[in-house]
């Protein structure tokens, strides 16, 4: 006997709340295997809570650099200047501080309006004059990174009063401020990004500026303000960082570029597929930094580390693009 219309749309419930919480927590889940692999692969054994912590409390600026290029992706433009203008920010100010003997608030804020100058740049070059935001962004992160290195005399610049790095290291919950802070800004970008108006323009400007122009929607304005934002982020990165650990090493800051990419395209196959999302983004940079904990803790580290980044990164563009074409169509 057949089954029924009604019987067969009963059976395919479980199923497509299956795939629902597979489609946007599959990630999520992995994360968790991810952990309980590590606790059991390592032969003196780790408390899953300290392991958990350990990772989450790491002192990484990922978080903060993955939300500046949610929000410049999302509105559909390409920035390969964000880790030069955070690692501008974050050798500045114990440079101006330390090496010029500038007051630690006046070397605060020129590194942060820096970093909105190279913001505005940016925007200025790649929406009104029209060149390309490979080419504009490349250059503005190697001319960046050279004054970072002026700047710095090409050394390792510390001595940033340690009193002040109280403002990112103090615990809450057993885990440093500076945690805290990117999971406020991912929940004020998300909600940004879901909830206004604003939000709502960003995604249609990224999606077809031509179409959203005609609605009425100044994508100039949108674009330029893109950059301007995601040079906030990365501003704000660097002043946390230096005061963190009290000063910064000027080359670092270059090796935060894969991982952070990595993180969005991996974000994009979590809670909202197939978008640049800063929820999705947070989730992913969590589990690769899980993942190079793991590693790290297994022994392995320099080359493994860097494959392991760009194999990430390969795999996220790919399931990123298959799920961007499979939406549209």
């Amino acid at each position: 006997m057949s089954n029924s219309p009604v019987t067969e749309k009963r059976e395919s419930v479980p199923w497509k709340v299956t795939r629902y919480a597979l489609t946007r927590y599959s990630l999520i889940i992995l994360w968790v295997v991810m952990l309980v692999v590590l606790v059991i692969a390592i032969p003196d054994g780790v408390n899953p809570l300290i392991a958990l912590r350990a990772v989450l409390g790491q002192i990484s600026p990922i978080i903060f650099l993955g939300l500046a290029v949610v929000i410049t992706m999302a509105v559909g433009e390409f920035d390969l200047s964000f880790a030069a203008i955070f690692g501008f920010t974050a050798v500045a100010i114990p440079a101006l501080n330390v090496l010029y003997g500038w007051p630690i608030w006046l070397a605060i804020l020129t590194g942060f309006a820096m970093a909105l100058v190279w913001g505005l740049i940016n925007g200025l070059l790649i929406v009104k004059v029209g060149i390309s935001s490979v080419v504009v962004t490349l250059g503005t992160a190697s001319v960046a990174a050279g004054i970072g290195l002026l700047v710095s005399q090409e050394t390792t610049v510390s001595g940033i009063d340690p009193l002040l790095g109280a403002i990112a290291n103090t615990r809450f919950l057993e885990l440093p401020l500076l945690f805290w802070y990117g999971i406020i800004l991912v929940a004020i970008v998300a909600y940004i990004m879901s909830a206004t108006p604003l939000g709502r323009s960003m995604l249609f400007v990224g999606s077809n500026p031509a179409v959203a122009k005609l609605a009425g929607i100044s994508v100039t304005s949108v674009r330029i303000g893109a950059y301007l934002a995601s040079a906030a982020l990365c501003g704000f990165a660097g002043v946390m960082l230096s005061l963190s650990l009290g000063g910064f090493n000027p080359i670092s800051a270059a090796t935060n570029l894969m991982p952070t990419f990595a993180a969005v395209f991996l974000g994009t196959v979590a809670v909202i597929p197939g978008r640049f999302n800063p929820i999705g983004m947070a989730i992913a940079a969590y589990f690769l930094l899980t993942g190079v904990f793991g590693l790290q803790l297994l022994g392995f580290t320099g080359w493994v580390v860097q494959v392991f980044y760009g194999v990430a990164l390969v795999v996220a563009v790919t399931v990123s693009h298959l799920l961007r074409k499979r939406i549209k169509t």
